[in-house]
């Protein structure tokens, strides 16, 4: 904790005196398929996101080795672009590597403030050697000069869909992390995580991979797509208030065009997914919570559920959870999120960010 004594020139910390200004707070999620940043003020916040993902290639006349990272990477360099958290944390020293490597192009092409207060938003998953190779990259990052703080991604991403200020922080609820690589749930109790639950068998990727294998199914094998191509038919199509079937277009072997119409891939890998879901809350991780907790238990469901991660960005996805939820479980039930999930968890580890600079913990 720094020194917030006043000196007789002006009434400036003991920390500011040392370092200058007062550092910028920034909240980080670098995710398996995005990562975000939000920075400057957490009442209206500048976010940043790109896909986590980096390729190399040589200069053309000095043969010297370049960076490219994002969407960029992906779309020019399919073929050797590397998703370096696709599991959620980095599996390898390689993987360890890339990521710190494309962090730093991040942080430098982006302008972020290396004399900071950076609060990660990290997952909630049971990999010690994967996380302490996450506390690598966040250690060697190139931000955070003043203080690096984690909390749960789950946490972070309540704390926009809660109130303005960091209300989450003192309350009771549960929290449903629906991201890429992992569906996670946990109780909070004023900031405590209580019996977190963490499974690999239901995530965005793996409805990315259904909708895939559906699209085959339903054109009669006439089109494969990738898992790219997928994610964004979910991220532009999947709609449980209002889905319209929707056409594309691809290129066929030996020339012409093949025209299509997807009616039910979509949103039947969607439904499955929410389905799945609530039978993993509703019969693994509420029952454990009960069990340890009762009285949590019973306070938590008193409050509003918050789904946080990717695929809360689905339209109605909210609303379906809660239903199928409350019926599964037999008691009413009420399920929020936060306006923008995808960014979510950078937004509300900024808010944490700039508490901490508030409060001269630095």
């Amino acid at each position: 904790m720094s020194d917030d004594t006043e000196d007789d020139s002006g009434g400036e910390s003991t920390a500011d005196m040392e370092f200058g200004e007062q550092p910028a707070p920034l909240g980080v999620k670098v995710g398996s398929t995005r990562t975000v940043v939000a920075e400057d003020d957490a009442d209206s916040p500048s976010v940043t996101q790109t896909l986590t993902c980096l390729a190399t290639y040589d200069d053309a006349l000095t043969g010297e080795e370049h960076v490219i990272y994002g969407a960029e990477a992906a779309t020019e360099y399919p073929d050797r672009v590397r998703f370096m958290l696709r599991s959620g944390l980095p599996e390898d020293k390689e993987t360890t590597g890339l990521a710190k490597r494309f962090f730093e192009e991040f942080a430098s092409a982006n302008g972020l403030d290396t004399d900071s207060v950076v609060v990660y938003a990290i997952p909630t998953i049971d990999n010690e050697a994967g996380l302490d190779r996450l506390a690598e990259i966040i250690e060697d990052g190139p931000v955070g000069e003043r203080r690096i703080a984690s909390y749960p991604e789950s946490l972070c991403g309540a704390v926009p869909a809660l109130g303005d200020g960091l209300d989450a922080i003192e309350d009771t609820f549960v929290a449903i992390n629906m991201g890429s690589t992992n569906l996670e749930a946990c109780a909070y109790r004023r900031g405590e995580q209580l019996a977190p639950f963490s499974t690999g068998a239901i995530t965005g990727t793996e409805v990315d991979r259904r909708i895939a294998n559906y699209v085959e199914e339903e054109t009669q094998g006439r089109v494969n797509i990738d898992l790219t191509t997928a994610r964004e038919y979910k991220e532009q199509h999947a709609d449980f208030n209002d889905y319209e079937p929707f056409s594309d277009i691809i290129q066929q072997p030996g020339g012409g065009t093949y025209e299509f119409t997807i009616e039910d891939a979509v949103m039947d890998a969607v439904d499955e997914f929410v389905d799945a879901a609530v039978d993993e809350v509703a019969n693994v991780f509420l029952p454990d919570l009960a069990s340890d907790y009762v009285k949590i238990y019973q306070q938590a469901l008193d409050n509003p559920i918050v789904l946080t991660g990717g695929m809360g960005c689905i339209p109605g996805i909210v609303s379906e959870f809660e239903t199928r939820l409350g019926e599964e479980i037999d008691r009413e039930v009420e399920a929020t999120t936060a306006d923008e999930p995808e960014t979510a968890a950078a937004r509300g580890a900024h808010r944490i960010a700039e508490r901490l600079v508030d409060l001269g913990e630095y």
